[in-house]
C-alpha cells in the first residue's frame, strides 16, 4: 500500500511541475499553446514521475554502495 501512495505522490508531483513548465512555456507564444503546453507537460511530468518512483529505491542503494565503497578507500589510506 506504501509502495502504491508514493507512486501516486511522485506522479503528482512531477506532473503539477511538468504542467507549469509546459503552461509558461507555451504561453509565450499564445494563450492556445499555454492550454496545450501545460496538458503536454502534466503528462510528462506524470510519466517521469512514475519512473523515478520506481527507480528511486535503486539510485539510493547505489548511491550507499558508493559511499561505502570511497570509505574503505579512504580509511585504507590513512
Amino acid at each position: 500500500m506504501r509502495k502504491r501512495i508514493n507512486r501516486a505522490i511522485s506522479r503528482a508531483k512531477y506532473a503539477a511541475t511538468g504542467g507549469a513548465v509546459g503552461g509558461a512555456v507555451g504561453g509565450l507564444i499564445s494563450p492556445k499553446a499555454a492550454s496545450t503546453g501545460a496538458g503536454i507537460g502534466a503528462l510528462v511530468g506524470a510519466m517521469v514521475g512514475e519512473k523515478w518512483a520506481d527507480a528511486e529505491p535503486v539510485v539510493e542503494r547505489a548511491k550507499e554502495t558508493a559511499k561505502s565503497k570511497a570509505g574503505d578507500r579512504l580509511g585504507s589510506a590513512e
